[in-house]
């Protein structure tokens, strides 16, 4: 008899998985660092952590908040769930899933962008490397992917793509198309979110409150779609789930989890995004608010300069 053999989530007909009850322990014993993920945030951290030594060797300075954002929240974040325990019983249960998919699409993607990491490679690059990457960000396909009201439509029609139609199972069954959807997840929260949060330069910088209104209408989407898997009638993925034979794990319960933490997830990221937006537009306004104050300080120390040379020349000093 020939028995087929591949990761204890998978093919998993006859009996549980391998795998032990999730619980928060398992989320540090279940733990595998390889992957196209794990090998992509190593190179991320390495050429982020080199821009910030060059420049510190010539003399700039560099906020550290950019680099902790960066790499613990952007990387760490990313890294939590694709290497961790996370990553091992994402194929298993759906809510652990969904709380990868909302990192991935969501957490990382906003601290990636508050690390302005293409700020820190134009400071960086000289000739040659610095005039390719100018011309990478005003090309016209990262003008078009990059304009908010595009991302934010790949935002939206993603989710929906992916869970009801027929991809989501061949993730579950197919690993390079599992890793490839993660780095697809990670690629489209940076699409919407660095341009509302414009630190770095991209095209199509839209004013803070086109941002803040374009953030509040991503809200419903979440809703709509936490509630459809809820209240839905069916499993996605159809038996997948049912065929792990899991005796710890209903598969109707546990997507009943996940569409609420779909639901939630998206709301507090939401609310959270549009609190950084208002802290960004205050104190924007403080700029301009200190930059006007500036030129018309400017302003009438050139008008009291003028007013005292006019009175020079109409009144001479009286030389005896």
């Amino acid at each position: 008899m020939v028995q087929l053999v591949e990761t204890p989530t998978l093919l998993a007909t006859g009996g549980d998985t391998d795998l032990p009850p999730f619980s928060p322990a398992t989320i540090f014993t279940e733990i595998n660092p390889v992957g196209l993920v794990s090998l992509l945030l190593l190179v991320a951290a390495a050429v982020y952590g080199y821009g910030v030594y060059r420049l510190r060797l010539r003399g700039d300075r560099w906020p550290v908040g950019r680099t902790v954002a960066f790499v613990a929240g952007g990387l760490g974040s990313i890294a939590a769930v694709t290497v961790t325990g996370i990553e091992a019983y994402d194929d298993t249960l759906l809510s652990v899933h969904m709380v990868q998919h909302m990192v991935l699409t969501m957490v990382g993607p906003i601290f990636l962008a508050l690390g302005a990491p293409v700020t820190l490679a134009l400071r960086t690059l000289h000739g040659t490397s610095r005039k390719t990457l100018l011309s990478v960000l005003h090309s016209r396909f990262v003008r078009v992917v990059t304009f908010p009201l595009v991302a934010f439509g790949i935002f939206i029609a993603n989710p929906f793509v992916l869970y009801f139609t027929g991809l989501y199972r061949a993730t579950l069954e197919h690993a390079w198309l599992h890793e490839f959807v993660h780095v697809h997840f990670i690629v489209t929260g940076c699409l919407f979110f660095w341009p509302l949060l414009g630190l770095d330069p991209l095209p199509n910088r839209w004013p803070y409150p086109a941002r803040a209104l374009l953030m509040v209408l991503s809200v419903p989407f979440h809703t709509v779609l936490g509630l459809t898997i809820m209240q839905s009638k069916t499993l996605l993925a159809g038996d997948y789930y049912p065929n792990l034979h899991l005796s710890w794990a209903n598969p109707w319960d546990d997507q009943v989890t996940a569409g609420g933490i779909l639901w939630a997830g998206g709301e507090i990221v939401s609310v959270v995004m549009l609190g950084v937006l208002v802290l960004q537009w205050i104190k924007q306004s403080e700029r301009e608010a200190r930059r006007i104050d500036r030129a018309l300080d400017r302003a009438e120390a050139e008008e009291a300069a003028r007013a005292a040379t006019a009175t020079k020349i109409t009144n001479p000093p009286d030389v005896r």
